[in-house]
């Protein structure tokens, strides 16, 4: 056994027993309640498109990671939660049906028993903040939303970084998030071939409750899924739009481009998942007041 390897399975076990004394089973792996917005969600000002381009304000649609090589590469910021979103799911909370809910809702928890595991990244998203670090890491619970993430530190998987544009230059309340695939830890979680494509589109999937898998090379600007899913009492409508234009279709200044891109494939494809999401229902069963659509796409495995 690896000196990684063994120091990772001691981390579980006593992460896992400080758990099992002060926490209960949905408090486990989340990360701590912040709010996403730095100012009254009255101050938000949502263009009719949901989000402001980073680059208008001299942002990047690429994350940046430390120690890469070559230098200065990043992932792409492939999926965003529109601020015409249902302001109840703009909150970064469990409770109420906020944004953690809604991440449950498709399969997504926080890090293995709150532990955050890999290097940390950091996005401008051009709302006059400069660079930020990912608020969190979501990963895909393999159906376990207590421990489902340890499985997935360990064997790999569909997960997500997300920051919120909510700086004085670009308050839209827009959650920008970037997905990807990635192999088991034994590999160190380098990302599988298409991996920046396939983890957004299974990702989309997931939010969208597709019965099938979403046919990434086929994929155009403007193709669209909707469907709905729920967590905890909380039902979420979420439609997706694909659109291009925005972020880079092809290789140049992506991290891993030489294995996620081969046989001559660009890395990325150049397309961004917009999911604009709706709280339809509460545990009551009364019906939410309607403020915006919502938008999601589904992938049935992790």
């Amino acid at each position: 056994m690896s000196t990684t390897t063994a120091s990772f399975l001691l981390l579980l076990l006593l992460s896992w027993w400080s758990l099992v004394i002060t926490a209960s089973p949905l408090q486990v792996g989340y990360p701590s309640s912040i709010s996403l917005t730095s100012r009254s969600s009255n101050s938000r000002k949502v263009p009719p498109l949901g989000f402001y381009d980073p680059r208008d304000h001299g942002g990047n649609w690429l994350t940046v990671l430390n120690n890469t090589f070559p230098a200065g590469l990043g992932e792409p910021i492939n999926v965003i939660l529109l601020g015409t979103s249902d302001s109840a799911v703009l909150i970064d909370q469990q409770v109420d049906g906020g944004l953690r809910n809604y991440f449950l809702s498709i399969g997504f928890a926080g890090e293995c028993l709150g532990q955050h595991s890999g290097s940390d990244q950091a996005a401008n998203l051009g709302d006059g903040r400069g660079y930020q670090n990912e608020t969190a890491v979501m990963r895909w619970n393999y159906g376990d939303p207590a421990l489902g993430t340890c499985k997935e530190t360990v064997l790999g998987g569909n997960h997500f970084r997300y920051w919120a544009q909510t700086g004085s230059e670009a308050n839209s309340g827009a959650v920008f998030m970037a997905a990807s695939y990635e192999l088991p830890e034994k590999f160190s979680h380098d990302i599988v071939v298409n991996g920046y494509n396939l983890g957004r589109d299974w990702l989309i999937g997931n939010a969208t409750a597709q019965s099938t898998l979403i046919p990434t090379t086929s994929l155009t600007n403007a193709t669209t899924y909707s469907g709905q899913t729920s967590y905890g009492g909380y039902v979420y409508q979420s439609d997706v739009q694909y659109l291009s234009g925005y972020l880079v279709n092809g290789s140049d200044g992506i991290n891993h481009y030489l294995s996620v891109g081969v046989n001559g494939t660009n890395a990325v494809d150049g397309l961004v998942a917009l999911l604009n999401v709706k709280l339809l229902t509460t545990p009551s069963g009364s019906p939410k007041p309607s403020s915006s659509c919502v938008a999601f796409f589904s992938f049935l495995g992790g």
